[in-house]
């Protein structure tokens, strides 16, 4: 495809990036630390964690894991934990150790662990004590997997961690009991780490930086192989683009969304630590009151989020009350941003919503507005730099400006294939290197491209994949149940939702038992808000149940 949208790009963005600029993520860390060594780079709880203090604190991480455990170069190492300040330590004491990081959702249940531990062949796992019932559930299926478990408070300065791990467990009952004898402390492997010495691993754009868990088109969760190049690559990409409209070194990030979420991990952590600027992590964003609280104490100036996030915080008390006065750049992604809460944002900050558009498997980046946007436009904006897009019809031929296809992206950002998995690979990637995204898209005559519809069946609640095929999979164990559809359906909250259609083999089965059965295997954003019981399910000629048909009977309230 012609490259229209180059002509509506800002005057200082350029058409390509040099991903040779930094040979790896570490490489972008360690040029930050000679920088910005006194500055502080994280912010928790009101805990501060300065440049030099995450560079020496991951040091001896990485120090442990090369000197006490069998783990070597190219290795998985899970993190399963909110956004607390010992993420961002683990992460980068991974990649000095030149492991491979499995960013893990602390809200799994224990067949969704499991999957995720199994298929990705992790030796570590560094665990929050608060999810450690979860992995005790699993654990005797994987008798080498090594274990670190931390507490909240595992980073904060003393008597703040004693108060706060002791309150956390003993007075609001966070910690479910749990036996894992065979653990080993954060605290312990800090401390072991600094009594030895470390030579970082080196590491070059074809390492692998992250295998991050998405369900691709369709499935099961799959590991998107994201490179060092692919994540170096799209910090580039997005410096660029926002840069100019001076975002620098100055800047307070606020980070509500989790980073196990790619979205999070490449925009707020690893952007800000490229620019040398401050993070603050929001452990939990459903806390809203606390949210709006934390907000107040700091002069923040990078805000990103999905719709659901969003339209939560002007709907908080004492949101609309906050210091906006910093305020640069508010970045959606994760899930499409609606016209009502644009409006309501831009009214009560006095700053538009910037859509962007990316996937687990580019990075995630790929079309973004331009970051001088006045107003919402209802478009996720312009192909960013050195990504090409193609809108490819039926026919897989390329379609006219204006005309719907499916959008297809090709770039340094674009995931190297799925982990393990060449035949799932084959069907998204193309011999040119084009990434087929499922998604519906328009392109006009300025570049700008819109999403109007989803050829996967793929269901986005909150920014989160769900997969209908994982969903009916649960249900269907039920033996009441004679066959089971899902689909997402529209959420004024979420985006989507799940609902699902269930003809019966018994007749007393009830909305309870799939709810309970939802509860046990399915983390709750992937957990049905709507059952209905219907006779039959609409099929092809082949026996494939038609979830369109499923989706028209939904909106036509049948």
């Amino acid at each position: 495809m012609e490259k229209i949208w180059l002509e509506s790009y800002q005057h200082n963005v350029p058409e390509v990036i040099d991903a040779n600029e930094y040979s790896s993520l570490l490489d972008v860390f360690k040029k930050s630390v000679e920088r910005f060594s006194s500055k502080t780079a994280f912010i928790n709880h009101g805990q501060k964690m300065t440049y030099a203090e995450l560079d020496q604190q991951s040091k001896n991480f990485a120090a442990y894991l090369s000197m006490y455990t069998s783990l070597k170069k190219g290795d998985r190492l899970a993190i399963m934990m909110p956004n607390l300040l010992q993420y961002p330590v683990v992460l980068l004491g991974a990649m000095r150790a030149g492991l491979i990081v499995v960013n893990t959702n602390p809200l799994y249940t224990p067949r969704e662990l499991h999957h995720q531990l199994a298929d990705s062949g992790a030796g570590v796992i560094v665990v929050l004590e608060n999810f450690a019932h979860t992995l005790e559930a699993i654990v005797e299926d994987f008798p080498e997997l090594e274990i670190i478990t931390t507490r909240i408070g595992d980073c904060f300065s003393f008597p703040k961690s004693f108060i706060i791990n002791s309150v956390v467990k003993y007075v609001k009952k966070g910690v479910p009991t749990f036996s894992l004898p065979q653990a080993t402390t954060y605290k312990k492997v800090l401390a072991q780490g600094s009594t030895v010495a470390h030579i970082d691993a080196e590491l070059g754009h074809d390492d692998i930086a992250f295998l991050q868990y998405t369900g691709g088109t369709t499935g099961v969760a799959k590991g998107a192989v994201l490179t060092q190049r692919n994540m170096v690559a799209n910090l580039l990409q997005a410096s660029v683009w926002v840069e100019g409209d001076g975002i620098d070194s100055s800047d307070v990030f606020i980070t509500a969304l989790p980073l196990y979420h790619i979205f999070s991990l490449t925009a707020n952590a690893m952007f800000a630590i490229k620019l040398g600027a401050t993070n603050v992590l929001i452990t939990n964003p459903r806390d809203l009151p606390f949210l709006v609280k934390q907000l107040s104490t700091v002069k923040f100036s990078v805000v990103t989020g999905v719709n659901t996030l969003f339209n939560a915080l002007l709907n908080t008390s004492g949101f609309d009350k906050l210091d906006f006065s910093s305020l640069t750049l508010v970045l959606g992604g994760g899930m499409a941003v609606t016209q009502s809460v644009a409006k309501k944002w831009q009214d009560v900050t006095k700053m538009p919503i910037i859509e962007a558009y990316g996937l687990t498997e580019t990075s995630p980046a790929a079309v973004i507005n331009p970051v001088n946007l006045e107003a919402y436009n209802g478009m996720i904006g312009l192909p960013i730099s050195s990504t090409e897009i193609v809108i490819r019809d039926e026919n897989s031929q390329e379609a006219s400006i204006g005309e719907r296809g499916e959008l297809w992206i090709r770039g340094p950002q674009v995931m190297k294939g799925y982990w393990q998995k060449p035949k799932e690979t084959a069907e998204v990637m193309d011999a040119d290197g084009f990434l087929r995204t499922g998604d519906v898209a328009i392109i006009n005559e300025q570049g700008f491209v819109k999403i109007v519809d989803r050829i996967k069946d793929m269901i986005l609640v909150s920014g989160f994949n769900v997969y209908p095929n994982e969903i009916e999979d649960i249900i269907s164990l039920n033996e009441k149940v004679l066959e089971v559809g899902v689909i997402g359906i529209p959420h004024e909250i979420s985006g989507e939702a799940v609902k699902v259609f269930v003809v019966k083999k018994d007749p007393s089965l009830t909305e309870d038992e799939i709810l309970e059965c939802c509860r046990e295997k399915l983390t709750g954003y992937k957990r049905p808000k709507v059952i209905e019981f219907v006779d039959e399910l609409p099929k092809s000629n082949v026996g494939k149940i038609l979830r369109r048909e499923l989706r028209e009977r939904h909106n036509k309230g049948l």
